[in-house]
């Protein structure tokens, strides 16, 4: 489908920010992570009006340019003129999010296999592995409440979330936020590998936890391992990946 570009229709800043959430969706789908057209991953645009990019509904995630992404108010209004619909009910997560956390840019959520089973576990996440205890440092719990799309279930979603950066939404999937849409993706990448790990440990013999002290030193490690970077030290890399299998996403 053609799709007229926005580049130098919107400011430097958002371009760029439209770039890096492009290609954010087509990492998740090339790691496997996407469940059809189901999930979103929200940006809020620089500046005060408390705007954000969402996906356009019904592309899939190896689909998505930066281009077709559609800028939002809280509401999940749009904003420009877009041929493609949104989805209020599936920005209720991320509206939620973003309205109590200004120190957040990015929201990705997701609905994996691996994801899930460990959402329906009554243990949630084991100290098992070393990517666990990077998710243990900072990880909050949101009971399930049905499909996400009622006003009233905000509330108690942000204050399960508080400050943290991981959220186990139970029965349902897996949350990340970040300071930028890198650090995000990188929260998801471990998450999302803790919990493969987990289902597959699980499989076998007797496990192993990691003593609780380590855990309280993983914030420290994950400086360190990152060069204070964060998710950025990866991103370059991700990038250049995604460019060798398809640069559309730029468009």
């Amino acid at each position: 489908m053609h799709i007229p570009s926005l580049q130098g229709q919107v400011s430097p800043e958002e371009w760029q920010l439209r770039v890096d959430l492009a290609a954010c969706y087509r990492l998740v789908a090339l790691y496997g992570w996407s469940d059809l057209v189901f999930t979103h991953i929200s940006a809020r645009v620089p500046g005060p009006e408390h705007h954000f990019l969402i996906n356009p509904y019904g592309l899939m995630f190896d689909e998505i340019t930066a281009s077709s992404l559609v800028k939002v108010d809280q509401d999940c209004q749009k904003l420009h003129d877009s041929p493609f619909p949104v989805n209020p009910a599936g920005f209720t997560i991320h509206s939620a999010v973003h309205e109590v956390r200004p120190d957040v840019t990015c929201v990705l959520h997701t609905h994996t296999r691996a994801g899930v089973a460990v959402a329906a576990q009554r243990c949630g996440v084991l100290p098992i592995s070393q990517q666990s205890t990077f998710v243990l440092a900072s990880l909050a719990y949101h009971d399930y409440e049905g499909v996400a799309f009622r006003p009233e279930e905000k509330p108690r979603l942000q204050a399960d979330l508080g400050q943290a950066n991981f959220l186990c939404l139970r029965n349902h999937g897996l949350l990340t936020v970040g300071r930028t849409i890198a650090d995000a993706f990188l929260s998801m990448y471990v998450f999302e590998s803790a919990c493969q790990i987990q289902v597959a440990a699980q499989a076998g013999g007797e496990l192993v936890q990691v003593d609780p002290a380590i855990i309280a030193g993983t914030a420290r490690a994950m400086q360190v391992q990152t060069g204070g970077m964060g998710g950025q030290f990866a991103w370059p890399a991700l990038i250049r990946k995604l460019d060798r299998v398809d640069g559309s996403y730029k468009t």
